[in-house]
């Protein structure tokens, strides 16, 4: 296969030759990210020409009709829904040679016979290298792995490779979390297990890495001494759409905050790995997590909030509260937001209050992570009609407009010592030709290339779930939910949590800065 001819793949070797086998093929997961996402490592060079792709599910298909679904479902329905830059068409000539990896096994993966079938389809394939993807429900992972050990298929060889790629949610809670754990390092070895988490495949989250320890001007005031708090928010504007039947048992703390947000957090919070390699950087991030205050029940209850969106209007249309929504069981207490607050205790984040947020049929799309740090001293303007010094803010957004902003005070042109907010900034599509991703792509290639740094490992899986359990056990005690609006931010006792502590939430779907100072500093207890 020739090169691509976009310069930033020129030198980014092919995966190696590899049999990936897709458990749950018939499912959304695979239509909408993970056969996109290879087909773009494929169109950019990335997989190795004799790689193939073989789905497993119950459902009565062929390698005919598998492809055909695919390419229906990629071209006609979510080609805009699922890539956030051009040239997301799929393009024929290309989908008629990347078609020929694709294979189907029908088959039931609860039993026995669909592994003798892998195992004589790895037997008969150019390679003894797999990568085994559990695109199922998170009740068939254990499951899946106990067989793939019974079968042997999970034993490495010299040269050959096996390894396992587990979707969220990694368990429910934290005991169900070690049992899962448990299962996996059964049959196999830490270094072989996968445990993805998209979030960490977007480029502004790998960014903060680089942001932080490759300029020294962030570095030095990266610390309590200089930054007030820090915001992570993750806010929707889509309901719960076609994942009731997993929604409604998980909830918006399940579904989002020991992954996706913990994830971020760590991120931010680290300490400077030794090198930028799988273990050094999960050894830090893990760190991270096992220092998160212990809140008990009643402190974890005083620190959060949580909510559920009821009718409203969104975008300019009415859209149904989430108890209307199909496939929601009536009487419901699951939340569709939440809102809390945590402490990191280490040297460098103590008495610095990390505010998470996350919610659906928010008033906008955001996923962004939002710095503040301590005003300047006050001494040197009271003199002036300078009023109160404002904080500068670091807004490191996620999605939808990847970027990089910086608030900082001037004065405002005129005789008088006045001062504005200026804000200095850096989006990504601005400066670099972005080709058409879904995310996932870069997490594919590091599971095909044995590179393990941005997936959890099983002590961080664990620490995550610690730090929410007196969250999640307080809420068990007391269920009750606060409603929200459609198109609102959050319930009333969201903003209560962060403005009893003096501060305020910065305005969602706003990534240039807040646009308004924080409220005024006062001494308080974190």
């Amino acid at each position: 296969m020739a090169r691509p001819e976009n310069a930033q793949y020129q030198s980014t070797p092919a995966a190696e030759d590899t049999t990936m086998f897709i458990f749950g093929a018939s499912g959304d997961l695979v239509k909408r990210l993970l056969i996109p996402s290879l087909y773009h490592l494929d169109r950019d060079g990335l997989l190795d020409e004799r790689m193939q792709i073989v789905g497993i599910d119950l459902a009565a298909n062929d390698d005919v009709t598998f492809r055909q679904h695919l390419k229906d479902f990629i071209a006609d329905k979510a080609a805009a829904s699922h890539v956030e830059s051009r040239d997301s068409e799929v393009t024929k000539a290309h989908w008629q040679r990347f078609e020929q990896r694709l294979h189907y096994l029908q088959g039931d993966f609860t039993k026995d016979e669909i592994f003798t079938q892998i195992s004589r389809y790895i037997a008969q394939a150019n390679t003894g290298n797999a990568l085994f993807y559990c695109a199922t429900s998170s009740n068939f992972f254990g499951e899946i792995a106990k067989r793939l050990g019974k079968a042997r298929l999970l034993e490495e060889s010299e040269g050959n490779y096996r390894r396992l790629v587990v979707e969220k949610p990694f368990g429910h809670d934290l005991e169900s979390a070690r049992a899962l754990n448990a299962q996996l390092l059964e049959v196999m070895n830490e270094n072989q297990i996968y445990r993805i988490d998209h979030f960490l495949g977007k480029e502004t989250v790998q960014n903060i890495l680089v942001a932080r320890f490759a300029n020294v001007l962030f570095e030095p005031f990266w610390n309590n001494h200089y930054i007030d708090h820090i915001q992570i928010t993750a806010a929707e504007t889509i309901g719960v759409e076609k994942r009731a039947a997993f929604y409604d048992k998980a909830g918006a703390m399940r579904d989002m905050v020991p992954n996706h947000l913990f994830q971020l957090l760590a991120m931010v919070a680290i300490e400077p790995p030794a090198a930028f390699g799988a273990d050094a950087l999960r050894n830090e991030k893990s760190k991270v997590l096992e220092a998160i205050r212990p809140w008990t029940l009643e402190e974890a209850a005083h620190n959060s909030a949580r909510g559920r969106y009821e009718a409203g209007t969104l975008d300019g249309r009415r859209v149904p509260g989430y108890l209307e929504e199909e496939g929601v069981e009536a009487g419901s207490t699951t939340e569709t937001f939440v809102a809390m607050k945590v402490m990191v205790d280490n040297w460098r984040w103590v008495g610095v209050p990390f505010y998470l947020r996350t919610g659906k049929r928010m008033s906008a799309r955001d996923t962004e992570i939002a710095i503040c740090f301590k005003p300047a001293p006050y001494a040197q303007f009271r003199d002036t009609e300078v009023e109160r010094m404002t904080s500068n803010w670091l807004i490191i957004q996620i999605q939808p407009n990847e970027g990089m902003w910086f608030d900082f005070q001037t004065k405002r042109p005129g005789p008088e010592l006045k001062m504005d907010t200026v804000k200095m900034g850096f989006a990504y599509k601005d400066f670099f030709d972005l080709p058409a991703v879904t995310g996932y792509e870069t997490l594919l290639y590091d599971c095909l290339t044995g590179d393990q740094m941005l997936f959890q490992r099983a002590d961080t899986i664990e620490n995550g779930w610690r730090a929410v359990q007196p969250f999640l056990e307080a809420w068990a005690q007391d269920d009750r939910l606060e409603g929200y609006a459609a198109g609102d931010d959050g319930p009333a006792a969201a903003h209560e949590l962060i403005q009893r502590d003096g501060r305020r939430w910065h305005k969602v779907g706003e990534p240039t800065g807040p646009g308004v100072a924080p409220v005024p500093r006062r001494a308080r207890r974190p």
